[in-house]
């Protein structure tokens, strides 16, 4: 399954580049760099999903639209894909 949902990177003070994503609640990442940061956002939506639908009865939030989110000076706006592959009960 494929989900995309956007992250709100800005460079910190100092110099760190920060991802939060506005659907996903705690899930933020960090980097060194603009890719670094992206790259680390992955693995932490990816991890935030997987443990989301790994519960019982779990749902996830809808995508907030690209042109609702409103940004801050330095602030840019990536879409973040995650592909989650369930194994169990796969019949092939």
């Amino acid at each position: 399954m494929k989900f995309i949902y956007p992250a709100i990177i800005r460079q910190t003070e100092s110099g760190l580049f920060q991802a939060t994503f506005p659907d996903l609640d705690c899930c933020e990442a960090t980097g060194e760099t603009l890719e670094d940061a992206v790259d680390k956002a992955n693995e932490a939506a990816y991890d935030w999903i997987y443990l989301e639908l790994s519960e019982e009865g779990a749902h996830l939030p809808p995508v907030t639209d690209l042109n609702d989110i409103i940004l801050k000076d330095g602030e840019t706006v990536r879409n973040i894909c995650v592909n989650v592959r369930f194994t169990e009960g796969w019949e092939e």
